[in-house]
């Protein structure tokens, strides 16, 4: 296939995916942090989707066999969480359910660490994070043991401390590990950043936009994570990631040029999400390595 027919198809089925969560709102459950649960659930909503939070493994569990996919954010963790996720990650892996990573502040404390290095043998289906999360889940994952020249990173909060750029090899790595473990045979990984990264541990794709103000409320990451599950639900996962972060870059583009500050952004950020168009995310820039 040529570059340019690629690029034609892949346009085509994010166009595809934006309208079948648009008309089919399919479900896809989140266990993420109580902080931005209340912004995850409702941008599910305005991108077309259905919503449905829990903390209770069993009540996941039984859940993820109506929803579409499910959703894993390990920001603000309660004591009980060391157990809780391992478990659902366990069990979301043997009954072949897709679900979406959140990997908030990787390298970060005793507990978060142990969440996230027993999900390498039950892995999700996309991780989507900063740069730094994804440099330090690569590494604590293993998966570059072989590598001297993969660079360090040091966690600061749930901000990056590293380039985009710098998590290439990692994004890709991190990638291949999910479509090994994956119930659909493919995985992918979403970098965010400046300008976004996406890959499936062969292609990568750079998606240029979005605006600044994401910085400036909580939760933007974190709602972006709910919504990439929702596109997780009606398309494969390279899609579904790429779909979701362009759907985000040209609704805060929206609602940057609609607002006055943070507060009136993340609401104008919502009514974008419900009003941009499926051509237009699917025309957006997107610059192929």
């Amino acid at each position: 296939m040529s570059d340019d027919s690629f690029s034609a198809t892949l346009r085509e089925q994010i166009a595809q995916a934006v309208n079948n969560v648009r008309t089919t709102t399919p479900l896809a459950q989140s266990f993420t942090n109580f902080v931005t649960m209340n912004l995850v659930a409702n941008a599910q909503l305005a991108a077309g989707g259905t919503a449905a939070m829990s903390f209770l493994p069993d009540d996941v569990i039984d859940t993820a066999e109506i929803a579409g996919s499910n959703y894993i954010n390990v920001g603000t963790l309660l004591p009980f969480f060391k157990d809780a996720l391992p478990e659902i990650a366990y069990k979301l892996h043997k009954n072949g359910k897709t679900w979406v990573l959140d990997p908030v502040a990787a390298g970060i404390g005793k507990t978060r660490t142990a969440i996230l290095e027993s999900f390498r043998t039950y892995p999700p289906t996309i991780v989507r994070g900063n740069a730094s999360e994804i440099i330090a889940l690569d590494a604590m994952w293993g998966l570059a043991q072989n590598d001297s020249t993969v660079p360090g990173t040091r966690p600061a909060g749930v901000e990056a401390v590293d380039e985009v750029d710098a998590a290439v090899d990692a994004a890709k790595r991190v990638a291949r590990h999910l479509a090994k473990h994956s119930p659909t045979g493919a995985g992918a990984v979403a970098v965010s950043g400046a300008v976004d990264l996406v890959t499936n541990g062969e292609h990568v794709f750079r998606l240029p936009g979005g605006s600044a103000m994401m910085t400036k409320i909580i939760g933007a990451g974190c709602s972006l994570g709910g919504v990439t599950a929702t596109y997780l639900a009606v398309a494969e996962p390279l899609v579904a990631a790429i779909s979701a972060s362009l759907l985000y870059n040209r609704a805060s583009e929206i609602a940057e040029a609609k607002s006055s500050g943070p507060g009136s952004f993340q609401v104008a950020l919502l009514d974008a999400l419900w009003n941009v168009t499926a051509e237009e995310v699917a025309a957006s820039e997107i610059i192929v390595d």
